[in-house]
């Protein structure tokens, strides 16, 4: 049961604007255009679209994880040995097991955003042909000699007309690192059994993948792993699978999550743990306290590969966003200024 007053705001939430609604209560921000549903979770399971919300009017087909652009800790390579028993225990990073494999990391700052934030206050903005949902935390766990205090923002742009959102994810560092990075799921974890909720999978720096390749667990560094330097850097940064309804077998439309500039991926995962583990890790450069990285992603259903290189040259070398009421904007690694879109 809502009070009078959350079902006033409800009300003035949802007050059309040119082909979306907007409803909102103290859980979630709802989202409706002509050709998608989401939801931004604001409390429980936080960071980006919330699980299972994502439909595509197109074909009624829904993501089929645990939500869209997820998001973790601040992390850097090597090992945290010298200090773990000093780390609290949010910050505590195994390594050895069908999880993470043999991937030495530590974390830098937490806690994890989507499992312990707990609650979350998005701010939605409203323009002429788009909605934008934009979203913040600050990190409060540090490891040792680390301090507490990073800030963390996404904001997630739903166009009009588009089967996609846009995406950002931005980190403000309050620590200096060599190789600061952030860890997200792009575009999302896979649930699935035996192979019944997806035919296949891609992934642009290895190619087409089938089911068959998921059915027994195996860790992230076994194969299907992809690292920055050590691997060719790909054209385009796109990871993506084909969904199937389990009840019936029908094949459905890809759904993806592109990183617009490929350089920025540090690592790549897709292994099978479970589910289908769709982790990304971005940043890995230095970074200086005060300084700041980020990404830039496209997430959605498309009909083929072909429609998604179509859609990710149009977009390709963002690495952040901007939007107010005017609009919204990319910007470009190294561009002058920002590009209306």
């Amino acid at each position: 049961m809502y009070s009078p007053l959350s079902l006033l705001f409800v009300a003035l939430a949802g007050v059309l604007a040119d082909g979306y609604t907007v409803t909102e209560d103290e859980q979630q921000i709802k989202i409706e255009t002509p050709q998608l549903s989401a939801a931004v979770c604001k409390k429980g399971y936080t960071s980006g679209v919330a699980r299972q919300s994502f439909l595509d009017k197109k074909t009624g087909f829904r993501d089929a994880g645990f939500g869209l652009d997820i998001v973790d800790w601040l992390m850097e390579p090597g090992s945290d040995e010298a200090y773990r028993d000093r780390l609290p225990k949010e910050l505590l990073y195994h390594t050895g097991d069908l999880f993470h494999g043999n991937l030495v990391k530590r974390s830098i700052e937490g806690p994890q955003i989507c499992t312990q934030a707990r609650e979350l206050h998005p701010e939605v903005i409203r323009g002429r042909d788009f909605v934008a949902v934009r979203q913040q935390f600050h990190y409060y766990i540090a490891a040792p000699g680390k301090k507490p205090g990073s800030q963390w923002t996404q904001i997630l742009v739903f166009p009009l007309g588009k089967r996609y959102f846009v995406s950002m994810d931005r980190i403000d560092s309050v620590n200096s690192s060599d190789a600061l990075f952030l860890r997200i799921d792009m575009p999302g974890h896979l649930q699935h059994k035996q192979g019944d909720t997806f035919s296949q999978i891609y992934l642009s720096y290895h190619g087409m993948l089938s089911a068959r390749e998921f059915l027994v667990d195996f860790p992230p560094d076994a194969k299907f792993h992809y690292r920055r330097g050590r691997d060719p850097l790909p054209e385009r940064f796109i990871r993506a699978y084909q969904l199937r309804d389990p009840a019936t077998g029908k094949v459905g439309p890809w759904l993806a999550g592109m990183t617009l500039d490929p350089s920025v991926v540090w690592e790549g995962w897709c292994h099978q743990r479970d589910y289908v583990c769709m982790i990304e890790e971005f940043g890995a450069r230095p970074v200086r306290a005060g300084g700041s990285f980020s990404a830039a992603f496209v997430v959605g259903y498309f009909d083929s590969v072909e429609e998604m290189h179509q859609v990710y040259d149009q977009y390709k070398g963002a690495t952040a966003l901007e939007a107010d009421a005017s609009g919204w904007r990319i910007v470009k690694a190294g561009a002058g200024g920002s590009t209306p879109q």
